[in-house]
């Protein structure tokens, strides 16, 4: 995955002008790692952090990491501690919508026959403050979704008045495969509020597979 990025900067001409990248990101923690409806830090709050290299023709790379619940264990016992993400994609305008595609090389150091690779596209459009945002995750079957293939189909609303102190995000997902063999369907509520250069968010989590949660959010985003 490490190389399809720099493929993916070097083999595209004319893309050398420094003055055609920017980079961005954000750092910060949430009380519970909670992806798709699981919790993958056990209920226990972790730090994370992401950046983005992107190019003025929607092209980027990036990495995005987090602290995790020991997942991956091998016959000794130890697993990995931390998932890093490391992602290639295109963002842009097509049809009046903002689409994005990429492709995202999940790895967990210190983790036996646990990486793999998934293919996520999307696709949003913004009418004044309201956002619609649909979307679907593949992952191809491999050793990392237990010989299966899996996929996760998904829709988010933002709602953000700029005479609000405030924003309201709902979403709702459905997974099957690898990681849902019997199927699951997850849905999260939550409020976001700028605070003193952060974003400090609150969310009610749930799915119809694990208890559900209220996670609280706090990120500072920067850009260069």
């Amino acid at each position: 995955m490490k190389r399809l990025l720099a493929l993916a900067v070097l083999a595209m001409p004319g893309l050398a002008q420094a003055q055609d990248w920017s980079v961005s990101g954000r750092v910060g923690g949430v009380s519970d790692y909670r992806d798709r409806g699981y919790t993958l830090s056990d209920g226990r709050p972790v730090l994370q952090g992401e950046a983005t290299l992107s190019h003025t023709s929607g092209l980027y790379v990036g990495v995005w990491g987090s602290g995790i619940a020991e997942y991956g264990a091998d016959a000794d016992g130890e697993g990995a501690s931390s998932e890093v993400t490391l992602y290639a994609g295109w963002a842009g305008a097509v049809a009046g919508l903002d689409v994005d595609l990429g492709v995202w090389g999940n790895v967990y150091p210190g983790g036996t026959d646990v990486d793999y690779v998934e293919f996520p596209v999307q696709a949003g459009r913004s009418f004044g403050p309201l956002t619609l945002t649909a979307g679907a995750v593949w992952a191809p079957a491999q050793t990392g979704t237990w010989d299966e293939a899996n996929t996760w189909v998904w829709g988010r609303v933002d709602y953000e008045p700029e005479s609000w102190p405030i924003g309201l995000h709902a979403a709702l997902g459905h997974e099957d495969g690898g990681f849902a063999p019997d199927g699951k369907t997850d849905w999260r509520l939550g409020v976001s509020a700028p605070l003193a250069g952060f974003t400090l968010a609150l969310d009610w989590v749930d799915s119809d597979t694990e208890d559900s949660a209220a996670v609280v959010s706090l990120f500072r985003d920067f850009a260069f």
